[in-house]
């Protein structure tokens, strides 16, 4: 069994609760619920990091999720450069915890570059079905 559902969004802040509302829905039609509050939570610091990092201004990013076998997929592609990479971010400082956060969060963590734009992905292990 292979499912895949995505959706666009526009470059401005209430894209972020709306990449959350998103994955809460496809979880939920999708009955893995078990995954809801770790995926909603990395979807929340991609699509902010999108924002800040990687969408340039008039532009949108793509929020995918896809569900295989034993793997549930978190995709969020962008068209503007960078290049993500994982931050050991200092006690007092009140940023650049987000890639950190993920990657412990997440079974896989990795970044794909396209000619134009990249993709950063989380993959999670799938619950055991009951």
């Amino acid at each position: 069994m292979s499912l895949s559902q995505q959706r666009r969004f526009p470059r401005r802040r209430t894209s972020v609760g709306a990449s959350r509302d998103f994955v809460v829905e496809v979880l939920t039609e999708w009955q893995l619920t078990p995954l809801i509050e770790d995926i909603r939570l990395c979807v929340s610091e991609l699509a902010t990091n999108a924002l800040l990092h990687g969408v340039p201004p008039g532009r949108e990013f793509a929020v995918r999720l896809r569900a295989a076998e034993d793997l549930v997929r978190l995709e969020v592609r962008d068209s503007g450069g960078g290049r993500p990479a994982i931050q050991h971010a200092e006690d007092d400082r009140c940023s650049g915890r987000g890639l950190f956060l993920v990657d412990e969060l997440a079974a896989e963590f990795g970044v794909d570059h396209h000619v134009v734009g990249k993709t950063v992905w989380l993959a999670f292990r799938r619950p055991a079905a009951p």
